[in-house]
């Protein structure tokens, strides 16, 4: 009975997986940033995520699944997101505006995608827009057209953010005391954002010889320890961090709403680490950089965050505002990680110049060695010498009796 079973359900898995289009298990989640922790190679991801962003897209490249189906409309037209096209680029299949029934498939269920369908068996759920280089090109230009209404967005948001927050940013009303010491040291503050890797990378030699203060916020710290450290500060809503970051020993700064709520203290309370509550209304990397400067930092040092327009809007959130005023709070003391690593030279260190100089006389004495000329100083040399060792040697002789 039970064999029979088995061949019924292998013959099942057959048949799916002979039809045309793909197949493969469904992950599904609607936060992106937290179904990408479970996405493995060749899983189908199942997302609804209105304007995918860059970091989603390049967090869903990574783990390389099999195709991408969304719930909602990748490109809205709001503004120019980059994640679509970063999807296509990569090779990756993107289905859009599948609707929400796409999001009520079993976690697991193997499905078939088919000329923007998707079939449970031989169910069809859901029909979406297969999104091309050519489609995503098109809704990239009619977003464009449409980007002034969301620039004026972002300015009231600006202006909103900075009546309310103005005792923050002008005097650093309400930051918490910190024990780490960050007062005239140099900061780097990791976020888990763009090219943070290859940036992390290229500072290396930077965190070696000058050990700047290492603020990671939220998964920023799993970069920092990926990369072989260990973050000093963690800042964040705890939402993408993992547990060994939390209990890694570095002090921790809870992002809370200026309501107080605060959605990642109940975690940090569970794993019973110690920690501060910052109420603030914009990201936790504004908030980060906020902290480093009120505290005394000497310079800011920046991985993985927001520099240019359209990585602002990218985001699609009122939250964003406060990104470019804290750009303008901190100032002179903001460091853009890229900037760094084309301006930073390594200083050659004391060993270096004496293992430079020992080679170039061990180059030096093998040179004076191979000629005539050579070969009879070093013999005269060696002549001194020994006479030299004898007189010494005399001179602490018993003598003779």
């Amino acid at each position: 009975m039970i064999l029979a079973m088995k061949l019924s359900l292998r013959r099942q898995r057959a048949l799916e997986q002979s039809g045309p289009g793909l197949h493969g298990p469904v992950r599904v989640d609607p936060r992106t940033k937290a179904l990408t922790k479970r996405l493995r190679p060749g899983d189908i991801a199942v997302i609804d995520h209105l304007d995918i962003d860059r970091v989603a897209a390049d967090s869903l490249v990574a783990a390389r699944p099999a195709a991408v189906l969304n719930a909602a409309r990748s490109i809205s037209g709001r503004y120019p997101n980059l994640g679509p096209e970063i999807l296509v680029e990569a090779g990756i299949p993107l289905i859009d505006d599948l609707g929400p029934d796409i999001m009520t498939l079993p976690e697991g269920r193997r499905v078939r995608v088919e000329d923007g369908a998707v079939y449970d068996g031989d169910r069809l759920v859901a029909e979406g827009v297969t999104q091309t280089a050519s489609t995503v090109a098109d809704a990239l230009a009619d977003a464009r057209e449409g980007l002034s209404a969301q620039l004026e967005s972002f300015a009231a948001n600006t202006m909103d953010y900075l009546r309310r927050e103005r005792d923050l940013l002008l005097d650093g009303v309400g930051v918490p005391d910190i024990t780490t010491s960050l007062e005239g040291r140099q900061v780097l503050v990791v976020v888990r954002g763009y090219h943070y890797r290859e940036d992390l990378a290229m500072l290396r030699p930077y965190i070696k010889e000058y050990r700047p203060v290492m603020i990671g916020v939220d998964g920023g710290a799993d970069a920092i320890m990926d990369a072989g450290w260990k973050p000093d500060l963690i800042v964040g809503d705890m939402d993408s961090v993992s547990d060994r970051a939390l209990t890694s020993g570095a002090e921790i700064v809870v992002h809370a709403y200026r309501d107080g709520k605060a959605p990642g203290l109940a975690r940090v309370e569970r794993l019973g680490v110690p920690h501060v509550v910052f109420p603030a209304t914009g990201t936790s990397e504004d908030i980060a950089m906020l902290l480093a400067d009120d505290k005394g930092a000497e310079v800011i040092v920046a991985i993985g965050t927001h520099a240019t327009l359209v990585e602002f809007l990218d985001k699609g959130r009122a939250g964003m505002a406060s990104t470019f005023l804290t750009r303008l709070r901190i100032g002179g003391k903001f460091v853009d990680a890229k900037g760094v690593s084309r301006l930073y030279r390594r200083r050659i260190s004391n060993l270096q110049v004496a293992l430079l100089v020992a080679a170039g006389l061990v180059a030096l004495l093998v040179a004076l060695l191979s000629t005539t000329a050579g070969q009879t100083v070093f013999g005269l040399v060696g002549a001194e010498l020994d006479d030299f060792w004898s007189w010494l040697t005399g001179l602490f002789s018993s003598p003779p009796e």
